[in-house]
């Protein structure tokens, strides 16, 4: 500034970079929290299909204690439960981009670089929950595949 004007006062010089970190920094931090909610929210949706899943294999213990004493293996066994946690966590995930699309105006004016509507966060975000819910289906699925036919049927 002295080179330009020596007359001019120059009171609390700030570099563009402090003067960026100062504008932002209160939408940083809000992405940070946001962040973490949803990684939080993300681990209880896990431990959720985990549980109903889990819930849901130990309550059809003895069926499929039959169906293995009749003959089913234990592949077939752990498609069957893998196919009935993938059909609920897909029939989620659609009723999920349902409602975000329907609130897609109000998300609109939330997001900053990216459209309310983009199909490449939808998939991407779809998958990963396909995803989480898959990891969460891996043990009732090989505590189903695990089922001995005889004590499943002495059991009640």
């Amino acid at each position: 500034m002295r080179g330009l004007n020596a007359r001019i006062p120059v009171s609390n010089p700030l570099t563009m970079e402090s003067v960026y970190a100062t504008a932002t920094a209160r939408t940083s931090f809000t992405m940070v929290l946001l962040g973490s909610a949803s990684g939080i929210a993300l681990l209880l949706g896990l431990v959720g299909i985990y549980g109903v899943i889990s819930y849901v294999v130990a309550q059809r213990t003895r069926e499929i204690g039959v169906r293995m004493a009749l003959g089913a293996t234990a592949p077939s066994v752990r498609g069957m439960i893998v196919r009935q946690g993938m059909v609920l966590s897909s029939i989620g995930v659609g009723v999920g981009l349902l409602a975000a699309g329907a609130m897609s105006s109000v998300m609109g004016s939330l997001l900053y670089g990216v459209s309310a509507t983009d199909p490449l966060t939808y998939g991407s975000v779809s998958v990963a929950l396909i995803a989480v819910a898959l990891i969460a289906n891996w043990l009732p699925e090989l505590r189903a595949a695990g089922v001995d036919p005889s004590s499943a049927l002495r059991s009640e």
